[in-house]
């Protein structure tokens, strides 16, 4: 048969930064997600893993493999996607 049928997930890596670090309880993890997943997809899956970032989500800017990226962007099988918290100043 077909290796699409293979193809019903992939594995990205999430990292956490500041009060999503804080949120999430880990620095940075591997997620599996739908083969055609944007930034909001990851981002959903991981606030469904950890329920405290979904505050930290709602205010993050979010990079794909260290390039800005919005909740429609598309993400690849391997990349990183990176969780910003907006950082306070002083």
């Amino acid at each position: 048969m077909g290796s699409a049928e293979h193809a019903t997930t992939q594995t990205v890596t999430l990292r956490y930064w500041a009060a999503a670090r804080e949120a999430a309880g880990v620095d940075s993890e591997p997620l599996s997600v739908g083969p055609a997943a944007t930034v909001s997809d990851v981002v959903s899956a991981a606030v469904g893993a950890h329920p405290a970032l979904e505050r930290v989500a709602r205010a993050a800017t979010f990079l794909v493999d260290g390039r800005a990226a919005r909740a429609e962007s598309a993400v690849a099988p391997g990349a990183t996607v990176e969780v910003l918290p907006p950082f306070a100043g002083g």
